[in-house]
């Protein structure tokens, strides 16, 4: 049991010192960093311009529609890759079940199309 500990010890002395440096490194940015806020530093910022509506406002549907679709696509693309470094391997079944696959995000697609919310007024 000793000797399971003891190979654990790299991992502690690593976390110990990265721990250590890190305060050490925010203390420092405290006591030696200016700290001189005046009504401009404190000001909100927004584009160069004051704020001119509250930050809690609605946003229109289409942005999340924009970006279902973005996680949607970015995923068949994310399973595009290994389907195509592993088609030798799986074969007939693999290649008509990607298609199917495709399929299915092609008919979503055109419902979105169709429904008009990539259309932008």
């Amino acid at each position: 049991m000793n000797q399971l500990l003891l190979e654990y010890l790299p991992i502690l002395i690593f976390l110990g010192l990265a721990i250590g440096l890190s305060a050490v490194m925010v203390t420092a940015s405290f006591i030696v960093g200016p700290n001189n806020p005046d009504v401009e530093k404190n000001s909100s910022y927004e584009c160069g311009f004051e704020p001119f509506d509250d930050a809690r406002m609605k946003f229109d549907v289409r942005f999340y529609l924009v970006a279902i679709l973005f996680i949607i696509f970015d995923l068949e693309v994310a399973f595009l890759f290994p389907w195509a470094i592993s088609l030798g391997d799986i074969g007939v079944f693999g290649f008509w079940s990607m298609v199917v696959f495709l399929g299915i995000l092609t008919v979503g697609f055109v419902y979105e199309w169709r429904k008009g919310a990539l259309e932008w007024e």
